[in-house]
């Protein structure tokens, strides 16, 4: 991180429980495959500085299959199938905004101050939720936390359980928390076709005098 991130976090990163992680993580990467590729463990906080976070969408997990974790969550490289999450999100984009989108890359919303934030930042090939328990959760409650110190109002976007298991954290009323069941093909129709997230945000954003998303 070379940002304001890298500020705000500073104690965090100073940290003991900072460093274990990442001699963790290193250790890993050392013996096993791991997504996403090390460059990209932090490219949601590369794209979107803290000062420019309008928008959180909390993921659970990287992708853990070959080529698609690209560092922000629900988001795939260009040229890969879209994931099923990720599909059932475009269908209530379009149902929601009439928006059709083709690429899972989704690096544009990024330059736009959406935070594509996982909980967990990296995962071993084809095992999910195998760094679930590694201690990344410390390091993402803490950025969660700091984004509710932000004097301009944010949205948060909850999807699923996981997700709103982090709603404790959101304490500021200036922001705005939107949360349905998860995109996943088990949960879609049980809530989240119909939530409309993307025009809620962008009427939240236009409310506060803040530049809408172009989803």
């Amino acid at each position: 991180m070379n940002n304001k991130w890298k500020i705000v976090l500073k104690e965090i990163l100073d940290s003991n429980y900072y460093k274990e992680l990442m001699a963790k993580v290193n250790e890993e990467y050392s013996t096993k495959t791991i997504f996403p590729s090390k460059e990209n463990i932090f490219s949601a906080f590369n794209i979107t500085d803290y000062d420019d976070v309008k928008v959180v969408i909390m993921g659970q997990d990287p992708y853990h299959g070959e080529g698609e974790a690209m560092g922000l969550s629900f988001s795939v490289n260009n040229g890969i199938k879209l994931p099923p999450s990720l599909k059932n999100i475009y269908k209530e984009l379009f149902d929601d905004l009439g928006i059709t989108r083709i690429s899972g890359d989704l690096t544009d919303w990024s330059k736009q101050g959406v935070l594509l934030l996982n909980s967990t930042l990296t995962v071993v090939k084809d095992t999910p939720g195998s760094h679930a328990k590694i201690g990344w959760q410390t390091f993402t409650d803490e950025v969660i936390k700091k984004v509710n110190e932000k004097t301009t109002p944010v949205v948060f976007i909850l999807w699923g359980n996981y997700a709103r298991s982090k709603k404790d954290l959101i304490t500021n009323p200036i922001h705005l928390i939107i949360e349905s069941n998860h995109p996943s093909p088990f949960s879609a129709r049980k809530g989240f076709f119909g939530s409309k997230p993307f025009s809620k945000t962008n009427e939240f954003l236009k409310k506060n005098n803040i530049e809408e998303i172009k989803w």
